[in-house]
């Protein structure tokens, strides 16, 4: 059966979208190929703000947060972690033995720039990761004021941030914020299949690769910028997605960039609003993310009964992420071509599921 997705990923596709990939095959050297590319980056620059290169690589979000961290890193890395993803960072540091430290909070909370200056004076360290958005607790971290921090006081830090389950869902100004290497995945706000990571890449950044002696081969941003100037990769993209996301760029900029943004705002504050009449929001209010609700399940039912129930209904929505916050929490996502319609829709069905095996047991 078929289930409209409030997941964190993937997200709802509309069918427009999905026959935007049925177009026919080009060749990746052609040029058509190449007039493709130049079309659809302009639209990515204008989305993120930004007159700096916006790659896009055929490839998970993970994989240039891997290639972000081996081409930027000639000192220590600071990673910020406040939740399951943003742990993640820490992993891919370590895993390519890279020096690193990390500053954690409460799972729930997230990052004042207070709490990442006082870390980053403790130490010699030459790049920052941020997790925009912590998809496994529902915290949206506050990246302009943690940039401003860090540009004031620290200016030769790479700042690196994990966008993926907010780029295209809430407003990232590039160049304003001075930020260094902004990455995404196409299946979250993009409102795409799974395959491809947006990513844009200061001046500052490149600098730095020049420098890396070891910086790998797939995700070397000097070798992508070669391409990227002549409007190809180095390797085979995923065409039939570039050109669906080309499509849906023209989609979002028709929609228009502040009005996505209040929509998503607006999506967002209806979830919350109903998790405090009925739950408890897991996340600090200081924090919630415009992206995806992370629900306390202060009632104990089942969450895995509640999705079976929502899949007989067409829905789908997420259990808490791992096992620290599976069944404790619930999440809601509320990106990419979704409507406070479809919210409200989704909600009332909880509703209605939680309402019904309440009064069975009565």
């Amino acid at each position: 059966m078929y289930k409209k997705l409030f997941i964190p990923g993937p997200t709802h596709v509309r069918e427009s979208i999905l026959n935007a990939q049925t177009a026919p095959m080009i060749g990746h050297r052609s040029t058509d190929y190449s007039d493709l590319q130049a079309e659809v980056t302009p639209k990515l620059q204008q989305l993120l703000y930004t007159e700096q290169p916006v790659f896009i690589y055929t490839s998970s979000g993970t994989g240039v947060m891997e290639g972000a961290i081996r081409q930027t890193v000639l000192k220590r890395a600071l990673v910020t972690v406040c939740g399951a993803f943003s742990d993640r960072w820490h992993q891919i540091t370590v895993a390519n033995g890279v020096p690193v430290d990390r500053v954690d909070v409460e799972w729930g909370q997230g990052f004042s720039p207070e709490i990442i200056d006082a870390a980053l004076s403790q130490g010699d360290y030459d790049v920052l990761t941020i997790t925009l958005n912590e998809t496994s607790t529902g915290v949206m971290n506050p990246l302009k004021e943690i940039a401003a921090m860090v540009r004031d006081k620290y200016p030769d830090v790479v700042i690196l941030v994990d966008a993926v389950s907010a780029m295209a869902g809430v407003k990232i100004e590039f160049d304003a914020w001075d930020l260094d290497v902004v990455i995404s995945s196409s299946q979250k706000c993009f409102a795409l299949p799974p395959g491809l990571a947006i990513t844009a890449v200061s001046e500052r950044a490149l600098k730095r690769a020049e420098q890396v002696p070891n910086r790998g081969y797939y995700y070397d941003f000097l070798n992508m910028l070669k391409y990227y100037k002549r409007s190809q990769t180095p390797a085979t993209p995923a065409v039939s997605l570039i050109q669906a996301l080309n499509r849906q760029m023209d989609d979002i900029l028709e929609e228009g960039l502040e009005a996505r943004w209040a929509r998503h705002a607006e999506m967002a504050e209806l979830v919350h609003a109903w998790a405090r009449k009925h739950w408890a929001l897991f996340a600090n209010e200081a924090y919630l993310s415009n992206t995806v609700t992370a629900v306390a399940n202060t009632r104990g039912i089942s969450i895995a009964d509640l999705n079976k129930e929502l899949g007989k209904r067409g829905a789908m929505i997420s259990n808490g992420y791992g096992s620290k916050l599976k069944e404790k929490t619930f999440r809601i996502a509320h990106m990419g071509d979704l409507t406070p319609k479809d919210i409200r829709w989704v909600l009332g069905l909880i509703d209605d599921i939680v309402g019904l095996a309440y009064s069975a047991t009565r």
